[in-house]
């Protein structure tokens, strides 16, 4: 694939350069679109794709040239929103990107601070300043009407232990509440909360940056979790191996923390001790904004608070954003899934589990798909410990349908054919009950089951859709005449 992939990428606007050579996988409009719920309305019809209302479909990356109210700076979406995107930016075949991120957690490159002026600061803007107001000067959008306010949803959060300096790297959903001040709601378990936690009982703020629009292999690296990469691993070393190259970060102007160099955007601030705000304070709407499960998340009553200390960005900067139920939450979510449950079966049970597709239906986190081949009688059994495997490998996953190695784990008719007919619901369905799983998964709450005692529980299930061994020879697919079909349809791909 190498051959068609110039320019190699190395940050969002070489990304772009790259997805405007290919055919079909960019476009851009300068049409004004206003940044309240019309950009992402706009993206929802012309590619978001994976668990958004329909109409939606699986379509290319999208460039917003003129944004209503905010001159100077363009809004990107979709850039990771399908499989097929992510191999072009990756240079991996699609079905091997799962691989391609195990490895590179084994041969991790260490993030490294740059020499000279980074390009994220090539513009400054200091929160001191009186006409300082994040509001009008970046157009993060508002995904829909009834959204608490607007979200930056791709700002790479970046802070660091105050006890070890060991530092993390993630993505939180970021609401703008005043002309200096975020709302940061935090995951449980994440592991820049576990910072967050340390310096409140110091009672000091945590510095944090907060860099926007950066190479595709950052995003994707920095949604790796535990076990995988457990606290003290810092996940740009992932995206270090992914470029064969270390990640290169720049010090902050106003605070004690760095950023990633080349940034489109960095906003530079602190999550200050013991000061929390409800999330639609300015709207009182009640909900948050949409989440990838695809529904809107209810605003929370008391968030952390990030005070911001500057804003710098490169000339003409780019926002980079996403829509929350996207298939770009799938790429980023599902392919470090993909690679934490291909790393631990391998150990476990080698040459048994061929693939893994962490589907696009469970928005890259509750579903996965594996693909087991039964290469013996002993075998037998050995593909229900794989799905229990991946519960331990990715914690967030709630159901697991386990297929032989001749179905297609990449197309959905493929898994759903095997389910209807190498399935029996009475004996090849395994439950879990009671187990901690993903609190955005609305099902997961106390009124919707009494198995259910707290929100973000759940009844993990394995859906064993795979032959019995003994039984094969009744279960072989019919087989076609191989033929060169370019002899018929010369074009043909």
């Amino acid at each position: 694939m190498s051959e068609n992939k110039k320019p190699a990428v190395h940050d969002l606007r070489s990304a772009i350069a790259l997805l405007t050579s290919l055919k079909g996988e960019y476009v851009s409009t300068d049409t004004e679109v206003d940044p309240h719920a019309e950009l992402s309305g706009v993206y929802r019809y012309v590619g978001a794709g994976g668990t958004c209302e329909r109409p939606t479909r699986k379509g290319p990356a999208m460039m917003f040239n003129k944004v209503k109210g905010f001159p100077g700076v363009r809004v990107v979406t979709g850039l990771m929103a399908t499989r097929e995107r992510v191999g072009h930016l990756l240079d991996c075949e699609p079905e091997k990107l799962g691989f391609l991120l195990r490895d590179s957690v084994k041969n991790a490159i260490d993030p490294v601070l740059t020499q000279g002026k980074p390009a994220c600061q090539e513009v400054v803007h200091y929160a001191e300043d009186p006409r300082f107001d994040l509001r009008t000067l970046l157009p993060a959008p508002t995904n829909t009407e009834e959204d608490a306010g607007p979200y930056f949803t791709m700002g790479l959060c970046y802070a660091s232990d105050p006890e070890t300096g060991e530092s993390d790297v993630t993505i939180h959903r970021l609401c703008i509440q005043s002309r200096d001040e975020l709302t940061m709601w935090l995951t449980p378990g994440r592991h820049i909360d576990a910072f967050r936690e340390k310096a409140e009982k110091a009672g000091k703020p945590l510095p944090i940056s907060i860099s926007i629009g950066v190479d595709p292999a950052i995003y994707i690296a920095a949604c790796f979790e535990p076990p995988t990469t457990p606290l003290g691993f810092n996940e740009l070393s992932i995206a270090g191996a992914l470029r064969g190259k270390a990640v290169e970060m720049s010090q902050c102007l106003t605070i004690n923390e760095q950023a990633i160099a080349h940034a489109e955007i960095v906003i530079e601030g602190e999550l200050l001790p013991n000061v929390r705000q409800r999330e639609d304070q300015n709207t009182n709407t009640g909900k948050a904004m949409p989440e990838f499960p695809g529904y809107t998340g209810e605003a929370k009553a008391e968030l952390p608070v990030v005070k911001i200390k500057a804003v710098t960005h490169r000339i003409n900067p780019i926002l980079q954003t996403t829509l929350g139920p996207s298939g770009e939450h799938v790429s980023m979510a599902g392919i470090p899934t993909e690679a934490s449950i291909l790393d631990m079966l391998h150990r476990a049970m080698p040459g048994r589990v061929l693939n893994v597709n962490a589907h696009t239906s469970g928005g890259g986190k509750l579903l996965a798909v594996i693909q087991f081949r039964k290469a013996a009688a002993v075998d037998e059994g050995r593909q229900r410990q794989a799905a229990i495997i991946a519960f331990a490998a990715f914690p967030e996953l709630k159901n697991v349908i386990v297929v032989d190695e001749d179905v297609d784990i990449f197309d959905t008719d493929d898994v759903l054919w095997a389910m209807q007919t190498r399935y029996q619901g009475d004996i090849d369905t395994l439950t879990i009950p009671g187990v901690r799983c993903h609190p955005l998964d609305p099902s997961q709450m106390p009124e919707y089951s009494p198995s259910i005692l707290q929100p973000g529980m759940t009844t993990k299930t394995v859906f064993d859709c795979t032959v019995p061994f003994h039984l094969k020879h009744h279960f072989e697919r019919s087989k076609f005449k191989e033929v060169d079909v370019k002899r018929f349809l010369p074009d043909f791909e």
